[in-house]
């Protein structure tokens, strides 16, 4: 037998079988980045060329990009949390769309998973996905901050 060099796979790729539900997951999760990452792409781009109006006109960013958060807010008149989404029409604030389907991706990919774990019966594995669901979704509410 040849001996294995150094970090050398001693395993042929071809012959690991992933589990159906590494599989799906990992194809949701690499659909719901492709999509985050082309909104966000696709978004900046009509920012950057003025197809879309921003809410901080271009001349007023360097007055106000050096400023602390509270008073940038009040000088934009943006609000906090999930305000920002009334603004969303407004190409320097539709950039966030983009980030909160890059971010959530993770969250689909696991609801995904659900279906698979109940049809098994592996009711442990459906609650930990409704868990994290439950987690993920708290900690976006905001209701965990400071402010609240």
């Amino acid at each position: 037998m040849k001996p294995v060099e150094p970090g050398a796979l001693s395993i042929a790729p071809e012959s690991v079988v992933q589990p159906p539900e590494q599989l799906r997951y990992a194809r949701w999760l690499e659909w719901g980045t492709r999509v985050g990452l082309v909104a966000l792409i696709l978004i900046f781009l009509a920012y950057g060329i003025g197809l879309v109006e921003p809410h901080v006109p271009h001349s007023r960013l360097p007055e106000v990009w050096n400023l602390p958060v509270s008073q940038f807010l009040a000088a934009t008149g943006l609000p906090t949390g999930w305000g920002w989404l009334a603004f969303a029409h407004r190409g320097d604030i539709a950039n966030l769309l983009g980030i909160a389907m890059l971010t959530g991706a993770s969250l689909l990919a696991l609801l995904a998973l659900l279906p698979l774990y109940l049809r098994q019966r592996e009711r442990l594995y459906a609650a930990l996905c409704v868990a994290q669901v439950a987690v993920l979704l708290l900690a976006a509410s905001g209701l965990l901050t400071a402010g609240h």
